[in-house]
This record gives structure tokens, sequence and C-alpha cells, in this order.
């Protein structure tokens, strides 16, 4: 009987970069339910610090030279303030009205890797950036739903922010940084940042319950940790505007 021929690498990549918003998604559950509540940047520490040091763990390596900068730099835009601007706007709008806002980053990212990675803009992405434009213009501007600026603001700089981290984590791939080993680093790093902003913004931490435990594990390892590794391993294999379009999933 003949062996059926490998499943090709690429197929892999786009099932991980497709299950990672998904996961993404059901983390405003667990956002809203189990995290300390009023408490957004700390919040934020939760899911990205605890992960981070255990994938730290696992890999058993730190970045050298130029990594330094990198992970520090991804760890902001992917993480730190990335989840810091998600946990607000999850407080404050409904899912739903984050996930339309998100709507525009396939357009953020067309116009970083425009001069970042040289994409080369075509109908689709013109497409998708038209959609993401309507979408949102349709939501804030519809006299019918009431929207709390803040949570869309921060829902928005979000979306830019991780639109920054897409452009910037491709334009610095690394064969000999594995997905897994990138995901460490920068949860760490935006993980320990979180750590000082929450006390400097938001003061004593709150006390731990079985909630918080509840966090750390779903939201924390399943919705960050795992999510995180797969979007990386789907975004080191497809173009970044491609990648873009499927956060619409979460």
């Amino acid at each position: 009987m003949p062996t059926p021929p490998p499943t090709h690498p690429l197929r892999w990549a786009l099932a991980a970069a497709v299950l990672a918003p998904i996961l993404w998604g059901v983390s405003w559950i667990g956002i809203t339910e189990f995290m300390p509540a009023h408490r957004p940047v700390y919040a934020a520490c939760l899911r990205t610090l605890p992960i981070g040091l255990m994938l730290l763990a696992c890999v058993r390596r730190l970045p050298t030279g130029r990594w330094w900068l990198r992970a520090v730099v991804l760890g902001a835009l992917n993480f730190g303030i990335f989840y810091a601007l998600l946990t607000v706007a999850a407080y404050r709008v409904p899912g739903g009205v984050a996930a339309t806002m998100g709507a525009l980053q396939p357009l953020m990212v067309l116009a970083l890797g425009i001069p970042l990675l040289h994409i080369a803009p075509n109908g689709r992405h013109v497409m998708a950036g038209a959609i993401g434009i309507a979408g949102v213009s349709l939501l804030v501007f519809s006299p019918a739903i009431e929207l709390d600026a803040i949570g869309i603001l921060a829902a928005v700089g979000a979306v830019a922010s991780m639109s920054a981290g897409v452009v910037l984590t491709k334009r610095w791939s690394d064969p000999d940084v594995s997905p897994l080993t990138s995901t460490a680093w920068q949860l760490t790093a935006g993980g320990l940042m979180l750590t000082v902003a929450a006390l400097a913004i938001e003061g004593a931490p709150p006390p731990p319950t079985h909630h918080t435990f509840i966090a750390v594990l779903f939201v924390g390892v399943v919705c960050t940790g795992l999510a995180n590794w797969l979007w990386f391993v789907g975004l080191a294999s497809i173009p970044a505007a491609r990648a873009s379009s499927l956060t619409l999933l979460s």
C-alpha cells in the first residue's frame, strides 16, 4: 500500500494562523468573567507574564545580541501595549464592537508593510481595507448604537499596536529563533513591562482568588501562550497581509 504524501507545511502554518485568532476571540469571555474587575493593566499582566516565564523555562534560552532590543520592541507591540489596550476595550465595549475595530488591521498592516516589507498592494488588499473602513464607519456613525469613546480608542490603539508587531515580526524573522522561543521572549518582555505599568498606574496588586487561577490557566496558557505560539508558527510561513486578514476570525 503506497504511503500517502505528507501534508504540505504551508497547510499546517495556515491552520495554525486560523486557530490563533479563534482562541483570541474566546479570551474575551475569560477576561470579562475571571480577570480582576476594573484593573485592566493587572489583567493584561496576568495573561502574559506567568505563561511567558513558563515558556522561557521550557526553551531555556535568552536573547543574544540585537535580539534583546527586538524582544523588547516586539514584546511591547504584540503583548505589552496590545494587551493593556485590549483589556481596557474588553471592559468597556462588547466583543463584537472590538472585533469590528479589528477589521482595520489589514489596512494598517498594508500601510506599514509597503515601506518595511515591500508589499506590492493588489486588488484583494484594497478590498480588505475598504471592507474594514466600511464596517467601522457603519458601527461608529450608527445612531442606534451608543459607544464608549475610551473603549473604541483603546480597541483601535490595540489594533495599531498589533499591526506594527505583525510587520516587524516578519521583517525580523530569523530561522535561528523558533516560534516558541520568540513567543517566550516576547511574552516575558511584555509581561515585565505590564508589571511595572500596573504597579505605577493601579497600585498594589489585587488579592489572588480562584478566579485568578482560572484566568491564568484559561486566558494565559490557552488563549495567550498557545494561541500566540500558533500565530507565530503561521506568521513565519505566510505573508503578513494574508495573516492580518485572518485576525477577523477573532
